[in-house]
């Protein structure tokens, strides 16, 4: 309504500002968890913060003192590093723990039973997130199954599904009109969203073309989570409603580390805090979406819009967010994100908040030390975290609840029979080395006097790039980094 109704009476220099407080109006008050079900949803998107102001304000007496800032448990350094800091608590925090990676595969092989019954010799492969590591409390799992039909079977599988009670009654849904023909199903139990297709490679391959990546930048996974949980929780997540989808995020963050080149991004000495403001003013400010286009391969590059469309057939032109696919050139990864502009504003939001929260007089304002910084930008709802106390209760272990784990290729391969299966016990592939976490009680390091040898310390002096008259951008606008 803010849009359909504002933004057309109001000059064009207040539009966008309403746009972005339009896009942060925080979510729904929701029940707390129970021993038997999942907390229920009010709402699709438990992550949703759209009117969290009402948790915030207090007005909710059953989430009274709940910040939605669950990973900050101390005080960090001040400015840029305190930033950095808190990312890597964020990660830690909303990375997969052991008990949601042990409940996806109790879902994943409720649905390959229910497959195998149907064509035994059929074969299903988990793709997307859940394979590669990079997939929030919330996010849904993608199954792809082959085998040999003469059309594919998509109603044979939902009425199976159905009567096998897999899937919530009111959630199963056929598309068989779409690009990608899929079943969308919401697990009747665990209330994880499923999306499974038929006979499709790409997002096999795309899995390992990600994970190819996260070796290649160890920094990846920590800005791709942040990126998700900013998108998610503001419904822009979602291709089918114009968002950027997971794929689309990935490439443009790889594409932001290929072109804005340092060479410890290879590595684990590097501020991200640095790198996640430098990605909100790219995509926020710098990025001309109407000329320019993305490309991955070969080191990555820029192209321009106008030679790509002399490449296509006629009446068809690049789609505002032109992401070339490295697996497929002739595809647009980012075609169907018409609300691209929309995310832009958001990423233009972060960017000033950040710049501010991290900037040196922001060490003036009221409860600074207190105050979350990531925290201006991200909230993690109550519901959300009840659903992950839940998870823990009902599958998890006396391990510690933040232990993170990846679901590695290793194991990838195991559950989809891609290996012989020396013994039946999972294989669960854990982040030996995190990120930087400062004490609590440390002071804030001065990175230009001291560069540290340590790779769990953010580096000044190669963390920023540098503009072509030798002076950092981060420098410009006053950050002591």
């Amino acid at each position: 309504k803010v849009r359909e109704v504002l933004l057309p009476a109001v000059p064009a220099r207040f539009s966008s500002l309403l746009l972005q407080l339009w896009l942060q109006l925080p979510g729904v008050a929701v029940s707390g968890v129970t021993d038997g079900q999942p907390p229920k949803r009010k709402r699709d998107n438990k992550a949703s913060t759209f009117g969290f102001s009402v948790i915030l304000n207090g007005d909710n007496k059953e989430y009274v003192g709940y910040t939605g800032t669950p990973w900050k448990e101390r005080n960090y350094s001040e400015g840029i590093i305190g930033l950095h800091e808190e990312i890597i608590d964020f990660y830690n925090y909303i990375s997969p723990r052991p008990e949601e990676e042990k409940m996806r595969l109790e879902v994943v092989d409720r649905i390959k039973e229910v497959i195998h019954d149907l064509w035994p010799s059929a074969e299903v492969e988990v793709f997307g997130s859940f394979s590669t590591g990079l997939y929030l409390p919330t996010s849904d799992i993608d199954l792809v199954v082959f085998g040999k039909w003469e059309s594919l079977p998509l109603w044979t599988l939902e009425e199976a599904l159905r009567k096998k009670n897999v899937a919530d009654e009111n959630s199963i849904k056929v598309l068989d009109k779409a690009t990608v023909p899929i079943i969308k199903l919401t697990d009747s139990y665990t209330e994880v969203k499923v999306d499974i297709s038929f006979n499709v490679m790409s997002g096999v391959k795309a899995a390992r073309l990600i994970k190819e990546f996260k070796e290649k930048y160890p920094v990846l996974p920590y800005l791709v989570l942040v990126l998700k949980q900013f998108l998610l929780q503001r419904d822009l997540n979602e291709v089918f409603t114009g968002g950027i989808g997971s794929y689309s995020l990935f490439l443009m963050a790889v594409s932001f580390l290929q072109l804005h080149y340092r060479e410890d991004v290879f590595g684990l000495n590097i501020n991200i805090g640095v790198l996640l403001i430098e990605f909100f003013e790219l995509y926020g400010r710098n990025f001309n979406y109407l000329k320019t286009g993305i490309r991955i391969k070969d080191g990555g590059c820029y192209v321009a819009k106008d030679e790509v469309q002399k490449n296509m057939l006629d009446g068809y032109r690049p789609s505002m967010l032109y992401i070339e696919d490295p697996l497929q050139p002739d595809n647009d990864v980012g075609r169907s994100s018409y609300g691209a502009m929309q995310v832009k504003q958001a990423f233009d939001y972060a960017y000033v908040v950040l710049s501010h929260a991290v900037s040196p007089i922001a060490k003036f304002y009221p409860n600074n030390e207190s105050e979350s910084i990531l925290g201006r930008i991200i909230r993690v709802t109550q519901e959300v975290d009840d659903y992950r106390e839940w998870i823990r209760k009902k599958w998890g272990s006396p391990l510690n609840k933040n232990e993170v784990t990846l679901f590695e290729s290793q194991q990838l391969d195991e559950r989809n029979n891609n290996v012989p299966d020396d013994d039946d016990d999972p294989v669960v592939a854990v982040l030996s080395t995190p990120l930087s976490k400062t004490s609590s009680n440390s002071s804030s390091p001065s990175l230009r006097s001291s560069p540290s040898s340590s790779p769990l310390s953010p580096s000044s002096t190669s963390s920023t790039s540098t503009s072509s008259d030798g002076v950092s951008p981060m420098a410009a606008y006053g950050f002591q980094i």
